[in-house]
């Protein structure tokens, strides 16, 4: 297990993180992803602690918070030492019936870490990340509040997930400003067969030196191929996150190829390939048992060629969009002379 220092941070997190939205189940959402229990889950934390993955990934909203009362339980069942684990979750989705039960104001932040500390059974959260972009509350707010639970010691270092360039811009923008705390990760959504993120959020994130951790590497599980057929398995019962089926047939089929060659899984292929993306700290991985959660963990061990990253770049390759191509036909000597200055250097 290689371990990568979050964007710009002191902070050194595995390449591979343990993913916890199937914890717990619930009665909501979180019961089309996973039902694991505390034996389950103190199986799983088990195996990723021994592979060397040092960072864990929740979220209050995971099966009610049963995810991260699993996760608490676990590191204690386990004898596991607080030092020897990166403790990240998530605040801002639904957790009530009331109006203040969600979002990212200084109200429900405050309550809302306060309720997570006691469901992980920890005195501070290493990483802290909006879950989503509040509308409703003006970022200023938000980023003045997790700056007060930096300084009172409840949280170590701020996240965001899901959200756009600018919204990442605007906040980072009022941090430096205000000489409060940065806002140092965003958990995005990023695959072989979704890569949107490269658009704007990843040149923005390259540019200021955050730290990407990736979540869906497998799309719902169609990089694994066991959801050619449709009617096949969870995605459908519960189609989530969207994909465009063609696009993802397409880049299965290359898949097929190097998978045939390199005697490994897709899945391993799928999360290899984020691995070898620069942008990319951490890749956070999902499992329903210890034979899925090893066969992923195996990916850390792949390193993929430069023309098999070439064969997966090019048929998931973005459509061009403006002003992106524009921008890319007017600076092709500027960046030339860059690059021949880089490589001077």
């Amino acid at each position: 297990m290689r371990y990568n220092r979050l964007g710009k941070t002191g902070l050194y997190v595995s390449e591979l993180a343990l993913g916890t939205a199937t914890f717990g189940g619930g009665t909501k959402m979180y019961t089309q992803v996973g039902n694991l229990q505390q034996a389950e889950v103190d199986a799983l934390v088990r195996v990723a602690i021994d592979a060397g993955v040092n960072l864990i990934d929740t979220a209050d909203v995971y099966a009610e918070g049963i995810s991260e009362q699993l996760v608490g339980q676990a590191l204690r069942n386990l004898g596991i030492a607080r030092s020897d684990v990166v403790l990240a979750t998530k605040v801002s989705d639904v957790v009530g019936d009331g109006p203040n039960d969600m979002g990212t104001s200084r109200y429900h932040i405050c309550a809302s870490v306060e309720a997570s500390l006691r469901r992980l059974q920890v005195e501070h959260i290493d990483l802290y990340q909006l879950h989503d972009f509040d509308f409703a509350t003006p970022i200023e707010e938000t980023v003045e509040a997790l700056d007060s639970l930096v300084r009172r010691g409840l949280i170590r270092y701020v996240g965001v997930s899901n959200w756009t360039a600018w919204q990442l811009a605007k906040a980072r923008g009022h941090a430096d400003r205000m000489g409060l705390a940065r806002y140092q990760s965003h958990q995005a959504y990023y695959s072989l067969v979704s890569r949107d993120v490269e658009r704007e959020v990843v040149p923005f994130m390259a540019h200021e030196g955050m730290g990407m951790l990736v979540w869906g590497p497998l799309a719902g599980g169609s990089l694994t191929g066991k959801y050619r057929d449709a009617s096949n398995g969870r995605r459908s019962r519960f189609d989530f996150p969207p994909i465009d089926d063609g696009r993802c047939e397409r880049i299965l089929t290359v898949m097929d190829e190097i998978v045939a060659e390199r005697g490994v899984t897709h899945a391993q292929l799928a999360i290899s390939w984020l691995l070898h993306q620069p942008i990319v700290d951490s890749v956070l991985i999902g499992a329903t048992s210890e034979r899925q959660l090893k066969d992923n963990l195996a990916s850390a061990e792949i390193d993929l060629t430069s023309q098999e990253l070439e064969r997966l770049g090019e048929v998931s390759a973005l459509p061009s969009e403006y002003p992106a191509w524009m921008q890319t036909l007017k600076s092709t000597r500027r960046r030339e002379l860059m690059a021949a200055e880089r490589n001077a250097s």
